[in-house]
């Protein structure tokens, strides 16, 4: 009788007991940011379906769900995938495949590291990018000649860090019929004593890479898929790919259909007539991979090469004012066309006169639209009387720029000029966020190195002192906002991703500190130790 009842009470406890619920996977034991609206922290969630189930504690998950999955996270920090808002997907898988030139101090470094290359690749043409000449004992322009000794038959295209001016050796010149009396309008060919060096800048460029041997498909999908692997590796989830052409939107088309690229890609089509022709007529193209709803325009060329479009002189070039790379006509014909669809216009605008610009054309194109999310490139130098416009039209901002320019910056624009200048901090005042990213490879891919800039605005050396105009200086939240929740607003998917929370991709990173509590100067060594998307590992 005793065993009867006995059994008899441990079958009503198994039938109130609850069945658990299954689920792909549950994330337990973590220093979780979830970047929701209160900033909360969390220590585990659930996830099924790709997505975010429900986020709590570790124990009400697992008495509540049961996976075949369990990732305990010891403690570890994890936070949303990182979004970089302003990058050239391509363009970095380009670089990887080729010569670095990123951090030489001297053009015969840039030399010496071509001719290693080419000793061991023997290809016909060489392509590479990086140099800065502001980085060197002798800031001026390089020129060609001795590229033309050591390489009088094979094309050499040498690209400035910020991709807006190249030297080519004359081999490259001639693909181009480029010659001391040729001229275009947005560009600039450099000379010295009446004689061409070699270096172009902005839109003279095309006239050589208009005519510059097309890489292969299989190249190019090389490429992609190596830009792939560096941004799973730095925690990267999300790009959004600035002026991105026609060809290489097909191309990444396919390797979705494959299976190859699973990276998120958020695509600002280059706003040439074309693109603009086909997508208006088309409409967006919205996958949980690939979003296509933007264009992208260039409204001058960039500081480093006084490219950049200014309202006033430069301060160490006192007949230069920049190159307008676009005509405004025809930025102004855009902005009407793109205003009367779903598109959104990003526009790269680096000088004061370019902003002003910018933010001119989208006023009277918008005409009082506060929700569009047209967003300028850069807003790298802003007038003082031109922050206010910034009520409407988001920043999306790269905070690396400020400590790679801020060594020269000020000799450029002088001291007036530099107060408005990488003011990272007015422009989210005056629009209440921003979208931020690294612009690379034009800088480099790490978004730690983002996060550091943003915050400590100094360079790995802990110059200067006291931080670059530390009065625009954003705050570790702001930052890891910006990377996160904010960037993903400015691409209109902040109901889909950028935060911890539940029905959002389960895209999340683990670190091997804690960025928001850690010394600011460790921050730029942090690992990723793992990278998830939509709750799958991918690094």
């Amino acid at each position: 009788m005793k065993k009867l009842l006995t059994l008899a009470i441990f079958a009503t406890v198994l039938s109130c007991q609850k069945e658990k619920t299954p689920v792909d996977a549950i994330v337990i034991n973590g220093n979780i940011y979830t970047v929701n609206g209160n900033f909360d922290k969390a220590e585990a969630f659930a996830i099924k379906d790709g997505k975010f189930l429900e986020i709590a504690s570790s124990k009400i998950l697992q008495e509540k769900y049961v996976a075949d999955t369990i990732i305990d996270a010891q403690g570890k920090t994890i936070v949303p995938g990182f979004i970089d808002a302003h990058a050239h997907f391509e363009g970095l898988g380009n670089n990887l495949l080729s010569v670095d030139l990123m951090g030489t101090d001297s053009f015969d470094e840039v030399l010496k590291r071509v001719l290693d290359f080419q000793n061991e690749h023997q290809l016909g043409v060489i392509y590479a990018r990086g140099w800065d000449q502001n980085d060197w004992e002798e800031k001026e322009f390089p020129n060609n000649a001795l590229l033309n000794q050591l390489f009088p038959d094979t094309p050499i295209a040498l690209g400035r860090v910020d991709g807006h001016a190249t030297l080519f050796n004359q081999a490259a010149l001639n693909l181009g019929n480029v010659t001391e009396t040729s001229e275009i309008d947005g560009g600039d060919f450099i000379k010295k004593d009446g004689k061409l060096t070699g270096v172009l800048v902005d839109r003279a460029q095309n006239l050589v890479f208009n005519n510059w041997p097309v890489a292969s498909r299989s190249q190019r999908v090389k490429a992609l898929l190596a830009a792939q692997e560096d941004c799973f590796k730095f925690g990267l989830t999300t790009i959004d790919d600035a002026g991105v052409s026609a060809d290489a939107i097909e191309i990444m088309e396919s390797l979705y259909e494959t299976g190859d690229l699973k990276i998120r890609l958020y695509v600002m089509a280059s706003g040439t007539e074309d693109q603009l022709d086909y997508y208006l007529k088309n409409g967006i193209v919205k996958t949980d991979r690939l979003h296509i709803r933007s264009f992208k325009i260039s409204s001058d060329g960039a500081l480093g090469s006084r490219g950049a479009l200014l309202r006033e002189p430069y301060s160490d070039a006192h007949t230069v004012y920049g190159l307008p790379v676009t005509s405004l006509d025809y930025l102004e014909k855009a902005a009407t066309r793109i205003a009367n669809s779903e598109f959104q216009l990003n526009t790269h605008a680096i000088g004061d006169s370019a902003n002003h610009a910018v933010l001119n054309i989208y006023k009277k194109a918008l005409n009082g639209k506060n929700d569009r999310r047209w967003r300028i490139e850069h807003a790298q130098i802003v007038s003082p009387e031109d922050f206010e416009k910034f009520d409407d039209i988001m920043p999306s901002i790269q905070p690396t720029h400020a400590t790679s320019d801020m060594y020269w910056a000020e000799d450029r624009i002088g001291a007036e000029r530099i107060k408005g200048a990488y003011a990272y901090k007015k422009l989210l005042d005056t629009y209440g966020k921003v979208a931020l990213g690294t612009d690379f490879p034009v800088e480099k891919v790490s978004p730690f190195l983002t996060f550091y800039a943003a915050v400590a605005r100094q360079d790995l050396k802990e110059f200067p002192k006291d931080g670059f105009q530390m009065e625009d200086a954003l705050s570790r939240e702001e930052t890891l906002r910006g990377m996160t929740i904010w960037a993903a607003y400015s691409n209109f998917e902040e109901n889909e991703k950028g935060s911890i929370e539940a029905g959002k991709f389960a895209d999340f990173i683990m670190l091997d500190r804690d960025i928001m509590n850690v010394d600011i100067q460790q921050v730029p060594e942090t690992k990723v130790e793992q990278t998830y998307l939509g709750g799958v590992q991918v690094y």
